[in-house]
């Protein structure tokens, strides 16, 4: 009784976190870019707390803070379909059959 109760809790909540009509890819990447927007603000609020005397030092930070603001993720390399990729490179090619073998 016991695992059929734990199983039953454990697909409850695999269907809540995996339902039909998600998009997995998109749901990450908004993830991932609320994340680094989180992570680059938190950057910039340490950078501007720093007390400057100097013009260096307002220039550094001035630098440091744009740098971060404006980085981005490299755009991620196009993949190419299973279906429309070909294998005549990767595939090994099977020797002859002797001719002894008929």
């Amino acid at each position: 009784m016991r695992f059929i109760l734990k199983s039953a809790f454990w697909l409850t909540v695999a269907f809540m976190v995996i339902r039909p009509g998600v998009d997995l890819p998109a749901a990450a990447g908004a993830v991932t870019s609320q994340a680094l927007a989180a992570g680059q603000s938190a950057i910039v609020q340490q950078i501007d707390k720093t007390e400057c005397n100097t013009l260096q030092c307002v220039g550094g930070k001035a630098l440091l803070s744009a740098a971060v603001t404006s980085a981005a993720l490299p755009a991620p390399a196009p993949v190419t379909p299973m279906q429309i990729s070909t294998t005549e490179a990767t595939a090994p090619v099977p020797r002859p059959r002797p001719a002894w073998l008929g």
